[in-house]
C-alpha cells in the first residue's frame, strides 16, 4: 500500500521515553510520516517536537546537548527551585513547575500552537480531581505538554479551565485508543519498564517506592487495555535498570535503545506489505 495512514502512541515512562528517539528514525529511515499521533508524558515532548517538524536525528541532538552536560542540567534546576522558604513545607514537596521547565530545556523547539503542527497530536493528562484522562488537541501547546508531564512529587499540578491536570500517565500511559479509527495502522511504543533494585539495598527507597509503585499501575493499566484491544505493532524495550528520573543518563539510554530503530523498520516493513 502507498501511503498508509499510520497513527503512532508515544507512552510515558520518565527517562526510558528517551526511547521514543530511535522509533522516530526509524520512520525518518523509512521516509514515513505518521498521519496522526498521540503522547503521554514523556511521548508528549516528543510528539509534539516530532510534529512540529523535528526530525529523530534532530531530537537525537537536542537531547544530548540538553542533558548531556551533568553540571549544565543540574544549575538549570537550581534556578527553577521554589525559592519562598514556605514553599518547602506547605505539602507540596518542593514540586517543580513544569511549564517553567519546559520553557527552560524544550520550548524553542517547539510549535506555539496545536495548530501550527505538521501532523495532528493529541497530549494526555488526567483531571486530578475528576479521576479521569484530559485530552488536549487544540490551542496552546506547551500548557498541554506541562500539564501531560506533571508527574505528582516532582512536578506541580497544572490548573487549566478550572480543571487541576497531573500526568497523562495516570490515567492512560500508552494513548493508542484515542488515536483517529480511519487508520490503517497503528504503532504504540510502551516505554513504562518496571521498578528497578538499587545495588546493596535490600528494600527501596522512599522515592524508588513512589515510582515503581506507580510503574507497576501503569503497566496494570495498559495490560488491561492490550486485552480488549491492540495496536497493530506494539514497540516495548526490553526492561533495563534505568530508572524514571535517570535523565543525566541520556547517552546510556539511547545506545541501550539503538536496536528499537532497526526493529521498528522491519516491523513497519512488513506490516505495510501485508496491507
Amino acid at each position: 500500500m502507498q501511503n498508509p495512514r499510520i497513527g503512532l502512541a508515544l507512552g510515558g515512562g520518565g527517562a526510558r521515553g528517551l526511547a521514543h528517539i530511535p522509533v522516530l528514525e526509524a520512520f525518518d529511515d523509512l521516509g514515513l510520516k505518521p498521519a496522526a499521533i498521540a503522547g503521554t508524558s514523556i511521548g508528549s515532548i516528543f510528539g509534539a517536537a516530532y510534529a512540529s517538524g523535528l526530525s529523530g536525528q534532530a531530537l537525537r541532538g537536542i537531547t544530548l546537548e540538553t542533558l548531556g552536560d551533568r553540571n549544565a542540567v543540574l544549575g538549570r534546576l537550581w534556578k527553577l527551585r521554589p525559592r519562598k522558604f514556605n514553599e518547602w513545607f506547605d505539602g507540596s514537596m518542593a514540586q517543580f513547575d513544569p511549564l517553567k521547565v519546559l520553557k527552560v530545556f524544550i520550548a524553542e523547539h517547539l510549535s506555539e500552537n496545536f495548530e501550527d503542527l505538521e501532523i495532528p497530536l493529541q497530549v494526555l493528562a488526567t483531571d486530578f480531581y475528576g479521576c479521569r484522562e484530559y485530552r488536549f488537541c487544540e490551542g496552546p501547546l506547551l500548557p498541554a505538554i506541562a500539564a501531560s508531564i506533571a508527574i505528582p512529587a516532582i512536578f506541580k499540578p497544572v490548573r487549566h479551565e478550572d480543571v487541576v491536570l497531573v500526568d497523562g500517565g495516570v490515567t492512560n500511559p500508552l494513548p493508542f485508543d484515542v488515536l483517529p479509527e480511519d487508520l490503517d495502522l497503528i504503532v504504540a511504543v510502551d516505554v513504562v519498564g518496571v521498578p528497578v533494585p538499587r545495588p546493596g539495598r535490600h528494600l527501596p527507597g522512599s522515592v524508588d517506592a513512589i515510582f515503581g509503585t506507580t510503574q507497576i499501575l501503569m503497566q496494570t493499566i495498559t495490560t488491561e487495555k492490550l486485552k480488549s484491544r491492540a495496536p497493530g505493532i506494539l514497540i516495548q524495550p526490553e526492561h533495563d535498570n534505568v530508572r524514571v528520573l535517570d535523565f543525566l543518563k541520556s547517552r546510556q539510554i539511547l545506545d541501550s535503545a539503538e536496536p528499537l530503530r532497526a526493529q521498528t523498520r522491519s516491523l513497519l516493513t512488513a506490516a505495510i506489505e501485508a496491507m
